[in-house]
């Protein structure tokens, strides 16, 4: 495991979610991911071993990124958040030869800051709160998630890397509190039989236009698209809800 100092937060609060809102296709990355992950791994392996993996440019970012109804973004939680997102990206971009716009990446980045702090400001004013309890088994299920065998390998080595245990227990009550919130702002999303068998089809025939191999059948994925399509109602509800924040609160990007 090897995650930042200060990146941590991005990464549970949910910055992916926020990242692909400002991209404005989280449906399309979701399909193409399930669709590509059949792809023979070799091909992918032979491109990327003859590009230069491009560096991040950090080049004249202020060190007061934004201002959010008051409340601050400095330069090292965006750099964080910035390298963390643009490595994803320069993998990608050694195996499609497309060059990452870092310009409109830096956008998105501050973008994508900017609503994880209103979601964050949004469950104070909604009086929302995270239990030990529920503190305690989130941090139990990402260190699940991290291939740990307990929460207290998982604040250990975090704090290696530099971020103190009352740090971490901290920004893990956020999570919980934004998880409450978007359960609140979604409801109780399911995924139905229709939508099921809808999704699969579309995967299948995504599939066979890439001459790609043959999906599982339906009942072996099943579960995996229902998540999926769970995730993607949860993800728009939170596009929504950011957006009406956006909308009243009082921003300021000074990239």
């Amino acid at each position: 495991m090897n995650l930042p100092k200060k990146m941590f937060f991005s990464l549970l609060i949910g910055a992916s979610v926020l990242f692909t809102a400002a991209c404005g296709n989280a449906d399309d990355n979701a399909n193409e991911e399930t669709a590509t992950q059949e792809q023979p791994a070799e091909n992918n392996g032979e491109t990327a071993g003859h590009a230069e993996m491009p560096e991040p440019d950090l080049e004249g970012v202020p060190d007061l990124v934004a201002e959010v109804n008051g409340e601050e973004i400095k330069k090292e939680e965006f750099e964080s958040a910035y390298v963390a997102q643009f490595q994803q990206m320069a993998m990608q971009a050694q195996m499609t030869g497309q060059e990452v716009d870092q310009e409109q990446l830096k956008n998105q980045i501050a973008e994508s800051l900017v609503g994880q702090r209103l979601l964050l400001q949004e469950t104070d004013n909604r009086s929302i709160e995270a239990t030990e309890e529920e503190t305690e088994a989130t941090l139990t299920a990402l260190a699940e998630q991290n291939g740990l065998a307990s929460s207290d390998e998982f604040v250990a080595a975090l704090e290696e890397q530099g971020l103190a245990e009352e740090e971490v227990m901290d920004q893990v009550a956020s999570q919980v509190k934004v998880d409450k919130l978007i359960a609140e702002e979604a409801g109780d999303v399911q995924a139905s039989e229709e939508e099921v068998q809808n999704f699969y089809d579309d995967l299948k025939a995504q599939q066979e236009e890439a001459g790609g191999g043959e999906l599982p059948p339906l009942e072996d994925v099943k579960s995996e698209l229902e998540a999926q399509i769970v995730q993607q109602k949860e993800n728009k509800a939170v596009q929504e809800l950011v957006a009406e924040l956006r909308e009243e609160a009082d921003v300021t990007i000074h990239l």
